[in-house]
């Protein structure tokens, strides 16, 4: 899908794409650090037609371009823990369902694809608002700091995951993948876990599994 102009609403910028057909299905599609609103139409473009394609830009300004999904604060830089997510989760719950009554949508339960930052965001969004999130596909990610405690009364049973990793991912190395993916299991979810070799990006072969699980 090419760039667009990119809708306001309240605070937030963000892009859409209308569903073509019913039964629809909302769609939240979470950019990486430095991403932005257009950040994850490509790995959407294969996905059936009554998704409602959400994406909103991340609230915070990076230094090195683009946005963030936590507050950029000199001297903190790591991987963010559950709580720095938390505030971004809270008001992206908050800004979905305004939205949804704007336009008539149900959002009482969506799906939700997330990379790298992105991705740890829509963990923490399934762990917080399980009853929220449907399926959740994370590429590129790690379940944040915080995660583990969470996962102990099985938040996640049953929920479908996807999670796509490169072999050789020097930014986000493949243990934590294999850490995030274990730590889901705890929690109950029913996890498809591709790994490919590739870096921080994601495969051709888990692409295409990424397209079968929301098919």
């Amino acid at each position: 899908m090419p760039k667009s102009n990119p809708h306001k609403f309240n605070h937030w910028v963000y892009r859409e794409q209308p569903a073509q057909q019913n039964p629809l299905r909302l769609l939240l599609l979470l950019h990486g650090w430095t991403g932005d609103e257009n950040s994850m139409w490509f790995f959407s473009q294969h996905l059936p037609p009554n998704y409602w394609r959400l994406a909103p830009r991340g609230p915070y300004p990076s230094a090195q371009g683009g946005y963030s999904w936590r507050e950029v604060i000199p001297a903190t830089w790591g991987l963010p823990s559950i709580e720095d997510l938390r505030p971004s989760a809270e008001a992206l719950i908050e800004f979905i369902d305004d939205w949804a009554a704007s336009t008539s949508v149900d959002a009482a339960q969506f799906d939700v694809m997330g990379f790298s930052q992105g991705a740890a965001l829509s963990y923490t969004l399934a762990l917080l608002y399980p009853q929220r999130v449907h399926r959740l596909a994370a590429l590129a990610g790690f379940v944040p700091l915080g995660g583990e405690e969470l996962s102990i009364p099985r938040p996640l049973a049953g929920k479908p995951i996807f999670v796509a990793h490169g072999a050789v991912d020097k930014l986000i190395p493949i243990e934590r993948a294999r850490e995030s993916v274990a730590i889901l299991k705890t929690a109950g979810a029913q996890v498809t876990f591709c790994e490919a070799e590739v870096g921080h990006k994601v495969g051709g072969e888990c692409l295409r599994g990424l397209d079968e699980f929301f098919s």
